[in-house]
């Protein structure tokens, strides 16, 4: 019997190692942690700073990986704007996912349009205290800070300058997830909105960045899934 495949997409700054903390609770399902170049294993490709460029990257490493019949996409943050759009790719190619599941996103439209991607770095850097999820011991290193800044500015700008399409539906079914103390968690029904088929929702403890404090329960819905 072939495995289920859960295909990650990581949040802004994420490799392909920024769901590692999942894989322990996670053995009944190939696990395929996705990730844009300029970063991880991709250190030495270019940044990309356009969605549609980005959505097409995740879209064809799909469909290289490919081999089960059942699969599903899980994205956090910019992970889940563009987990919305591949999905909506890949029906075309009458290859949907069984399920995508979204989380630390409130879905397209909601969020007030920022241009984080262009603050001078000391105020970047207050921006991604406010964020949270960058270790300790990188926001205390100027160094260090330094060679994660370029790649976190083209992720912003990636999204940032996204104008999201808020008549797209899908026909796959959407589970949300958000933090209980994200400013727009009482707006996760938005998700609702672009889907036709199944949705269901979970708001967990924390900030924007629970994923990490709940590993156990986030790892629950996407096993329901697979």
């Amino acid at each position: 019997m072939q495995r289920t495949q859960v295909f990650f997409f990581h949040f802004a700054g994420g490799n392909s190692y920024s769901f590692q903390f999942l894989a322990p609770f996670l053995k009944n399902a190939d696990l395929f942690p996705l990730e844009l170049p300029g970063r991880g294993k991709r250190y030495n490709e270019q940044l990309l700073t356009d969605f549609d460029q980005a959505a097409l990257d995740l879209y064809a490493q799909i469909k290289k990986l490919r081999s089960s019949s059942r699969y599903i996409i899980y994205g956090h943050s910019m992970g889940a704007t563009l987990a919305l759009t591949v999905a909506g790719m890949l029906e075309k190619d009458n290859d949907a996912p069984f399920h995508i599941i979204v989380s630390g996103n409130p879905g397209p439209g909601v969020r007030e349009k920022k241009n984080r991607y262009l603050l001078n770095h000391e105020d970047f850097i207050n921006e991604l205290k406010v964020l949270g999820g960058m270790p300790e011991e990188v926001m205390a290193n100027e160094e260090l800070l330094n060679f994660f800044e370029p790649v976190l500015r083209a992720d912003f700008e990636l999204v940032e300058k996204y104008d999201a399409n808020l008549n797209l539906k899908i026909r796959t079914p959407i589970f949300a997830m958000m933090g209980s103390d994200e400013n727009e968690s009482q707006r996760i029904l938005n998700w609702k909105k672009h889907t036709v088929a199944g949705f269901d929702y979970a708001i967990l403890e924390g900030g924007h960045f629970f994923i990490h404090n709940n590993a156990e329960k986030v790892a629950e819905v996407i096993s329901a899934k697979v």
